[in-house]
């Protein structure tokens, strides 16, 4: 066999193998759009009889949205506060381990860092309700009395520290592994070039990373939020466990408040009927909230994409 003949050939096996992998990886891509389609549908057959439903028939007698109201910013209230603790603890730990610390040291800090990720959600509830509850009741006390005055930190205090500031600080924590991991990989990707020019001209290791490490990474964290506050918006059990259920209330520190999925597993095992319809309808604007969050984390990434730092 000549050497040309062997060379076709191998091309020939080449491009049949990247038509193939070409043809899998197309069908993962329309796989995922069929089950994310197959799931809208669901949710919105089995939803449409409590979306349609009089308003006597529906739970507390003011229509479904009166009802899921409460849920929807109980969810989004939690899941911002648990961003806003995370983000910045996140950020500091991941630029701490690759641009500060010795390298044992980061190697057995990010390792801790991933060992996070793999605790039950479960487990952090019962430390959330047993641990971390108790000891915030008398916080939450000194709040309600020399902070009462802002709406957010109004009393009477919880007397079992089970409330939306809880329940937010034990989200901040479970999704913590992910922004910092996240963040991590990405300023180990800086180009060493840039932070030594930075250096080189005068900076000052704060300054280098103000400058060459935070731009190039921008958009990644910005997705790594984005994914945490995905996670924060749809976890169930660390808040089911955690909060009280009660009325909606401005203050943070108050007994009451609930999420939509703590509402959906307290009640799903018992409902029917119209009642399980209701649950899979909030559940519905659950997957709604969900969408637009990822929409919104597309076009920021889209938008500061341009400029990486790298450029």
């Amino acid at each position: 066999m000549s050497s040309s003949t062997a060379t076709s050939q191998s091309t020939a096996s080449g491009r049949a193998g990247d038509r193939i992998f070409a043809g899998l990886s197309l069908g993962a891509g329309i796989l995922i759009l069929i089950v994310l389609a197959c799931v809208a549908i669901f949710l919105l057959v089995q939803a449409w009889p409590a979306l349609i439903a009089p308003a006597s028939a529906s739970t507390g007698g003011a229509g479904f949205f009166a009802y899921v109201w409460p849920f929807m910013v109980g969810t989004v209230a939690a899941s911002l506060i648990a961003i806003l603790l995370a983000t910045p603890i996140g950020v500091g730990v991941a630029l701490f381990i690759s641009h500060y610390a010795h390298r044992r040291a980061a190697d057995a800090l990010g390792y801790v860092i991933d060992l996070l990720a793999a605790i039950p959600s479960v487990v952090y509830g019962a430390w959330g309700i047993a641990f971390l509850a108790p000891n915030l009741k008398d916080s939450y006390a000194w709040m309600a009395e020399h902070l009462g005055w802002i709406p957010l930190f109004e009393g009477p205090a919880s007397q079992t520290g089970r409330t939306l500031l809880t329940a937010a600080i034990v989200l901040a924590v479970m999704i913590l592994p992910i922004i910092t991991s996240i963040s991590r990989e990405l300023f180990l990707q800086v180009p060493k070039l840039h932070e030594e020019a930075a250096l080189a001209l005068g900076a000052t290791r704060w300054e280098m990373i103000r400058m060459s490490v935070l731009p190039f990474a921008k958009p990644g964290i910005i997705s790594g939020v984005m994914l945490g506050l995905g996670r924060a918006l749809g976890e169930t059990m660390a808040v089911t466990l955690v909060l009280s259920s009660g009325a909606l209330t401005a203050s943070l520190i108050k007994s009451g408040n609930q999420t939509i999925p703590a509402e959906i597993a307290l009640n799903f095992p018992e409902a029917f009927g119209l009642r399980m319809n209701e649950l899979i309808a909030a559940g519905l604007i659950l997957f709604i909230i969900t969408l637009a969050v990822n929409l919104v984390a597309r076009w920021f990434v889209t938008r500061n994409k341009e400029f990486s730092g790298a450029n």
